[in-house]
């Protein structure tokens, strides 16, 4: 191996740099005894290796080791040994023999055939377990950290940082987007695949693209059989291993360090054609799991200072429900959570980010949840991330939900409200009509007490966690046997209905009743004050087969099936249809609630509501039909913009009712643009083709159905 000349090098930035004469690596670790840097030759197993033991007193800046490699360049391989305590019972957990990832590496190599039972801490066949110290060398069979060259020609790209109110997301998968043979794509299941299926996406309409977590992780990390005797793994990502790095096997080029390539070519590619690119974090845990977990990286550089440990520090604490916790609001891990973010906005141009388990990030270091947390906060306030889109899931497994309060000022939340009351409405469950309400005026409840406006509420109906919305119509529970769990696993209050028989039917009025119930849903969250997400597929009617915690299922059951859009057209229609409809309508789109009073310029409310009757509801004990009227004057005064006139009917009872329609404005009329009961391309009409009403003071809203009317000058 090459005998490098070696200096004292920087302590900052942390990470492996490349400075021009060679590569600085730097390195936290407060308890650490020894730190010992090792090169590789190459990414190959058996590569030849060189270490390099730190000098304390040459190599260490306060609490960072640091080295710098002369002549060494970029696609290098390097993994660090750290030396200190044994000792779980006082949270110390190093052990020199098992070579430990850069927390701060750009790329990884080494992951496809990983086996994480070489990581391990601890002997697992000592009695005493964890307490126990393996003696096992890992260094050939570990993944390493790639040097990675940040030089890219993003042709005049920046983040498009779009307002959340303008956008509609799309929450997909990198590889299960094309991954299916027929998928059309040439580079299936890559980030190349994603660029592939840019036409795709513009001709749907939607803004911005959610993937699920692509940040390195190990796909063989919960190897388990399924009935059938296959090997199943982890498949959605949220058990990360390292937070700067792309995912290597979404690059169709094997090369260390081209998934760092192929994914700006991707954040550019979509950004040419006006799509975002939004990113699902998990900062609440890591792959290492609890005390049993393997140690791979932080675990072994500074255990107590990473995780959040019990009393008894030989245990973690588990807010996240995966074996371990982030010790978010140590400011050392602040950092490397503020540098993380950083490094893909500003070197991977990304647009904003979903944050796993959020409320994980607003708690102690002994995990009790903050008033201000400083985490949040700094997320919040940060100047680099000032127009990056920042959505909180507001809850954790610890027990903490905070949807509606989140704190930290500007965050969005994905509002679970919204995706429970909309499915209880349309389900037909009594009582249900004043929640539709809430939920369709921007969910005021929440957000209107702490100043945050109605875009803030990210409205859902489906996610990836839990039914397609062909399933939330198709099945009454979960069926999750192919994940090998005998149906254990996932949720059991799914709020679905099969419609009249489980699972796929022959019967068209079953059939025809799912689409009438897909329609609903969709165009009720595009006409939600709020900002809508829609799960990648339900446009073309995907289905998981009744499974809703496919977070193992790298196979059809994930997988796009791309003759979907052609075989359920109408439904593709319909949701591109009313994608455009959202954001053509300013009135959809208002960055202020509702009030409910005139606003001195029609001299009408902004929004009134009705029953059936053409009354004023009694909501305690209104039924399941409603009516509201929007004005679409002055709809945003931010961007001087007038809308038309909406007057928009609710029916979730099973029979057909005759609704009252309000008069429009003088010298207007009322036209039918939506009526989901219809078919295709009856069922939504384009700008300029709506339809008269056969009665202008009357319309009958069919079972289960919902109609939009819209203004239009005599």
């Amino acid at each position: 191996m090459t005998d490098y000349v070696v200096e004292t090098g920087k302590a900052l930035p942390l990470g492996a740099v490349l400075t021009g004469r060679g590569v600085n690596f730097s390195l936290f670790s407060r308890h650490a005894e020894v730190v010992t840097l090792v090169l590789f030759d190459s990414a190959e197993k058996d590569s030849p290796r060189r270490e390099i033991k730190l000098d304390k007193q040459k190599n260490k800046t306060g609490d960072i080791w640091h080295y710098h490699v002369n002549g060494l360049a970029e696609g290098a391989c390097y993994l660090y040994r750290v030396d200190g305590p044994y000792a779980p019972e006082r949270g110390f957990r190093f052990n020199s023999r098992k070579g430990l990832i850069d927390p701060y590496a750009k790329a990884l190599a080494g992951m496809g055939e990983w086996d994480m039972t070489e990581s391990l801490g601890y002997d697992p066949e000592d009695p005493r377990g964890d307490l126990s110290c393996s003696t096992r060398d890992n260094l050939q069979v570990q993944p390493r950290g790639v040097v990675v060259n940040n030089t890219f020609d993003w042709q005049g790209d920046l983040p498009l940082n779009y307002p959340l109110r303008f956008s509609v997301l799309y929450e997909t998968h990198i590889r299960g987007l094309t991954a299916r043979e027929g998928s059309g794509a040439e580079h299936r299941g890559s980030y190349r695949g994603v660029i592939e299926k840019i036409p795709f996406f513009k001709e749907l309409g939607v803004t911005s693209l959610e993937f699920l977590p692509l940040q390195e992780f190990n796909d063989r990390e919960y190897p388990r059989m399924n009935r059938t005797g296959k090997i199943l793994g982890n498949y959605w990502g949220y058990s990360t291993a390292a937070f700067f790095a792309p995912k290597a096997s979404y690059a169709s080029d094997p090369r260390p360090g081209a998934q760092v390539r192929e994914f700006k070519e991707m954040v550019r590619e979509l950004h040419k054609a006006g799509l975002e690119v939004i990113l699902d974090i998990v900062f609440n845990h890591t792959a290492e799991g609890n005390e049993r977990g393997p140690t791979f990286s932080f675990r072994g550089l500074d255990n107590p200072i990473y995780y959040i440990l019990n009393e008894n520090r030989r245990y973690y604490q588990n807010f996240s429900g995966c074996g371990n916790t982030l010790n978010c609001n140590h400011p050392v891990v602040r950092n490397l959570i503020i540098d993380c973010l950083h490094y893909w906005v500003t070197e991977m141009h990304v647009d904003g980010f979903r944050f796993d388990l959020g409320s994980i990030l607003g708690r102690d270091q002994q995990g009790r949840l903050m008033e201000n947390p400083p985490t949040l906060e700094l997320i919040a306030e940060d100047p680099v991330l000032s127009h990056t889109k920042i959505i909180a899931e507001a809850w954790d497994a610890g027990g903490a939900y905070q949807v509606g309060w989140f704190p930290g000022g500007r965050w969005a939340e994905w509002n679970d409200r919204f995706r429970d009351d909309i499915r209880l409405y349309w389900r037909g469950d009594p009582g249900q009509t004043r929640h539709l309400a809430t939920r369709l005026s921007g969910s005021s409840d929440l957000y209107l007490r702490d100043g945050r406006k109605p875009f803030h509420s990210i409205n859902f109906v489906t996610s990836h966690d839990g039914f397609t919305l062909r399933d939330l119509v198709s099945y009454n529970r979960k069926h999750n046997e192919d994940n090998g769990e005998d149906n254990r696993d996932g949720s059991d209050n799914n709020y679905s209905a099969n419609n009249g028989s489980e699972g796929p039917s022959i019967d068209l009025v079953v059939e025809q009743t799912r689409e009438r119930l897909m329609k609903n849903f969709i165009a009720t969250m595009m006409i939600s004050l709020g900002t809508p997400m829609l799960l990648g597929g339900d446009e073309m009617g995907r289905t998981q087969r009744g499974n809703n915690n496919a977070y193992c299922q790298d196979n059809d059951i994930s997988w796009y099936d791309w003759s979907l859009p052609q075989k359920n057209s109408g439904l593709y229609r319909f949701t591109k249809e009313m994608i455009a409809f959202r954001l053509r309508h300013h009135g959809f789109m208002r960055p202020e609630f509702y009030t409910g009073r005139d606003g001195n310029y029609n001299a009408i409310p902004d929004i009134t509501w009705f029953d059936e009757h053409g009354s004023t509801p009694a909501w305690e004990h209104v039924g399941y039909c409603m009516a509201m009227r929007v004005d679409g004057s002055r709809a945003d005064i931010q961007a001087d913009k007038d809308d038309n006139d909406f007057f928009i009917m609710f029916n979730a009872d099973v029979k057909k009712v005759i609704f009252a329609v309000c008069e429009p404005l003088e010298g207007k009329r009322w036209v039918r643009a939506v009526d989901t009961a219809l078919s295709a391309p009856e069922d939504i009409l384009p700008p300029g083709t709506e339809k008269e009403l056969l009665y202008h003071d009357r319309y009958t809203v069919q079972a289960r159905s919902m109609v939009i009317l819209i203004s239009k000058t005599l």
